[in-house]
């Protein structure tokens, strides 16, 4: 398993694996907004491969004004659930984002279906909001210092 960056000849794989978590994960309507992160949002974005085959993405973006990453676009392979897999992934975006001393909290923007996941990872529930991404989606905020 390696994890690598994304280039834009990655796109149709890597939405065809978010694809793979809906409904369970995501709404449907969520790979419109995806596609549009990969297009207009896009800043740190890594895939994991085992033997050459995509099987887990995950994104970082950067809030210097307030001096805040975010981990965004978090997905696994369904067949590859319950590997370390994303634990792997996540740990090792927090592992870059240290090295930033500027940026002070990292956050991620989550639901009900994941939180917990990183809540085992030392996030803090700081807000939920219902709905937020789609219906029966809702919006679980969640911080960390970053404590170089």
């Amino acid at each position: 398993m390696k994890i690598r960056g994304y280039v834009n000849d990655d796109k149709p794989t890597v939405i065809k694996l978010l694809e793979m978590n809906i409904p369970e994960f995501f709404a449907a309507s969520e790979v419109a907004d995806f596609e549009n992160y990969l297009i207009q949002q896009l800043e740190d974005f890594f895939l994991v491969e085992d033997k050459e085959r995509i099987i887990g993405a995950g994104g970082i973006n950067y809030f210097p004004k307030i001096n805040t990453a975010r981990l965004s676009w978090d997905f696994i392979h369904p067949d590859f659930k319950g590997q370390g897999i994303g634990k792997d992934l996540t740990e090792f975006r927090i592992e870059l984002i240290k090295k930033n001393p500027e940026i002070k909290t990292i956050e991620v923007r989550t639901s009900q279906l994941a939180y917990q996941f990183y809540e085992k990872l030392g996030f803090k529930l700081i807000k939920t909001e219902p709905d937020f991404w789609a219906e029966g989606f809702d919006l679980y905020h969640m911080e960390m210092n970053n404590i170089n």
